[in-house]
């Protein structure tokens, strides 16, 4: 059922205990978390992840202790991070997104690695396949380059005669490549012009979007955890250059962009939990197959149609998990 509901950006970050490790007792099982972003952006994920563990049975500060770290979107930071799980010897390392995951992966081939979500885990070659991903590594695959044309497709809906697209995607995450290659394969094949816009970080944001003056009339953009941080930044700068925006995750347009189709991240950290609770109990990751997502949520930004000047057709409308408005 379409949920309608006006959302403001806060700012502010949630704080989230982080305890020694060394001082946990020894009964207790040990989860490594590395964030990829923020806590406060990444809070309603982590409280699904941790809301599941608890219906599994496995109760923070009693059955497990959960040591959070958040990367901000570095990549360095994510290698310092795994690292320091693998020090510190913890059951278990969960993460999200493919630098992350990828960061753990060759920190260590022994402690199980499970990831909330992967762009395209095969593809980026974070698992042999989805069936038998191998090694010490399982988790949730996204798909995001097979989303691609859907997405495509839904923005196609909402600017009938667009013609020139810009695509976003940070270069230095390998599944965010993999999509914006995806990306522009679909939009040649329906006669689109297409601006690839490479960021490297956060500052070639605002100096992108110089560049793509009367080159584009829509802007995609590639998920990852770099863009995710600077959303806020990015919508108000495709508002300013009258761009309507297309996501793959729903806090993008909780932040003024104008709509997201993808997977349910919270569900997928959900779902994570599952996979953890699997490994404390003995199975190996590398035989258990990587899951794909069976909720996807199609969110669309009333406010940011308005502002620029759209009118959302009522039959995708209809189709909407969520209107903000």
């Amino acid at each position: 059922m379409k949920r309608r509901a006006f959302i403001t950006i806060l700012g502010g970050a949630a704080a989230w205990p982080v305890a020694s490790l060394a001082q946990q007792p020894s009964k207790m099982r040990r989860i490594g978390f590395l964030g990829t972003s923020t806590s406060a952006i990444m809070s309603q994920w982590t409280a699904a992840f941790v809301q599941r563990l608890r219906e599994l049975g496995w109760i923070e500060g009693r059955d497990i202790a959960i040591e959070y770290r958040y990367g901000e979107g570095r990549n360095e930071r994510f290698a310092e991070i795994a690292s320091e799980f693998v020090r510190a010897k913890v059951d278990i390392i969960v993460t999200y997104a493919t630098p992350a995951i990828a960061a753990a992966k060759e920190a260590t081939s022994v402690i199980p690695i499970v990831f909330a979500a992967a762009a395209d885990p095969v593809g980026t070659g974070l698992v042999a396949s989805l069936a038998r991903p191998g090694g010490n590594v399982t988790g949730m695959s996204v798909q995001f380059t097979d989303l691609a044309g859907k997405k495509l497709e839904l923005l196609r809906e909402v600017v009938p005669r667009l013609r020139r697209l810009a695509i976003m995607a940070n270069v230095g995450a390998p599944g965010a490549v993999l999509e914006m290659r995806e990306a522009q394969a679909v939009a040649r094949a329906v006669g689109l012009d297409v601006a690839t816009v490479e960021i490297r970080g956060a500052g070639d944001i605002a100096p992108a979007f110089e560049t793509l003056k009367d080159r584009a009339e829509a802007l995609y953009v590639a998920s990852d955890p770099l863009l995710n941080i600077n959303r806020i930044r990015i919508n108000i700068l495709a508002l300013g250059a009258r761009l309507p925006t297309m996501h793959g995750v729903r806090e993008y347009v909780e932040a003024g962009g104008l709509m997201s189709y993808g997977a349910s991240i919270p569900d997928l950290f959900r779902r994570a939990a599952d996979l953890v609770d699997k490994i404390l109990q003995g199975a190996k990751p590398g035989d258990i197959p990587v899951e794909q997502p069976t909720k996807y949520d199609l969110v669309v930004n009333l406010i940011t149609a308005k502002a620029l000047g759209l009118t959302i057709p009522p039959m995708l409308l209809s189709r909407a998990d969520e209107v903000i408005e």
